[in-house]
């Protein structure tokens, strides 16, 4: 059994996520699997069309310093990820004002609670000035939140003074994050 076999078997026998972080196979490689900026996992520049085989692909997914990698006991393939290797495409506001949460849900059907171990950064491109925000799933993996979860979120906002000057930004689960740059004082 080879490369995308292997990986399908194994992550179809896990419940939950299985623990990539403690598998270190001998075996590595690399596979021509692409996730594309706009969340399309390709294989060999075919999408890959059963939403069910991404989904399994995505829990055994690592991002090592080398690179992004599908993993599993026995072998661990380098991957090309073009941005994020998920999208944040929902987003709701759970429990009470004072205890606010952001959950989010990613394109793979991940639900996330933003927090403390699953923070937000909001970049910005040096050319246009346009935000690119994220989201950190797990273990160094990141979602890039989609455009119109993004402005739901900026419609969340609520201003705080800084040094910097006023900054708008949001909180959950008693972690805050600002989501556009400040304004002069």
């Amino acid at each position: 059994m080879g490369g995308l076999d292997q990986v399908a078997a194994v992550a179809g026998r896990a419940r939950g996520l299985p623990p990539v972080h403690l598998w270190h196979p001998a075996h590595c490689g690399e596979i021509d699997i692409v996730i594309r900026r706009d969340g399309l996992w390709m294989h060999e520049g075919t999408p890959i069309g059963r939403e069910a085989l991404v989904r399994l692909f995505s829990t055994v997914l690592r991002l090592d310093p080398d690179g992004y990698h599908l993993v599993t006991p026995a072998e661990k393939l380098r991957i090309t990820v073009e941005d994020a290797p998920f999208l944040a495409v929902r987003l709701d506001w759970v429990g009470p004002e004072d205890r606010q949460a952001l959950r989010f849900t990613t394109n793979v059907g991940e639900v996330v609670e933003a927090g403390p171990e699953h923070g937000l950064r909001v970049e910005s491109d040096p050319d246009t000035g346009e935000p690119a925000p994220y989201l950190h799933v797990r273990r160094g993996l990141e979602a890039r939140l989609t455009r119109p979860v993004f402005y739901e979120l900026v419609e969340l906002a609520q201003p705080r003074a800084t040094p910097e000057g006023r900054v708008f930004g949001v909180s959950s689960n008693g972690a805050w994050w600002p989501v556009a740059p400040p304004e002069a004082a």
